[in-house]
């Protein structure tokens, strides 16, 4: 390579890395809640259904002893969803401003670094919060969504918990 080969020294560092690939982690689920909430809010009827059938419970095994806890109130459906809407417009915005901390910071020594994480985490956290709390624990297991073939959304929360949860394990790791 000879006299023309001046390798970047910050990218020949393996924190360098590491921190580059926390801040695209955060950034991509930011992009994936940013998209998913644009969409709920684009195409408002299509996922207003999902909500109103899971709190409906009207899917579910017709023998189940659960069908107690089905919620038959319209404005109920609408406030739900306004809350998921809501929530995952905050992950959005908390992930972009977590990411864009971490990539204005990613040269810094560590413990600077390390003090941009805050925003993220949060946004990281609240993403698996909506989707293992509100549709896994609370869609799948109190209103038996796990039950409906038609709107079980069981699969699809378990893969936002695990891309997020993965995302914010990778962010949690120091590089010092």
């Amino acid at each position: 390579m000879g006299a023309f080969y001046a390798p970047d020294p910050l990218l020949a560092r393996p924190w360098f890395a590491l921190r580059l690939s926390q801040s695209l982690l955060v950034a991509s689920v930011a992009l994936w809640a940013t998209l998913v909430a644009f969409g709920n809010i684009t195409d408002y009827g299509t996922n207003y259904a999902f909500v109103q059938h899971v709190l409906a419970m009207d899917t579910i095994f017709p023998s189940s002893a659960v069908h107690y806890r089905a919620i038959a109130s319209p404005w109920l459906y609408h406030l739900a969803y306004a809350l998921i809407i809501f929530t995952e417009v905050l992950v959005a915005a908390l992930c972009w401003w977590g990411a864009w901390r971490l990539w204005r910071r990613r040269g810094l020594p560590a413990a600077e670094f390390r003090q941009a994480k805050g925003v993220a985490i949060l946004g990281l956290t609240l993403a698996c919060l909506l989707w293992l709390v509100g549709f896994i624990v609370i869609g799948g297991e109190w209103f038996g969504m796990w039950m409906s073939e038609q709107w079980n959304g069981i699969q699809s929360a378990f893969r936002f918990v695990a891309v997020a949860g993965l995302a914010l394990i990778i962010l949690i790791v120091r590089d010092d």
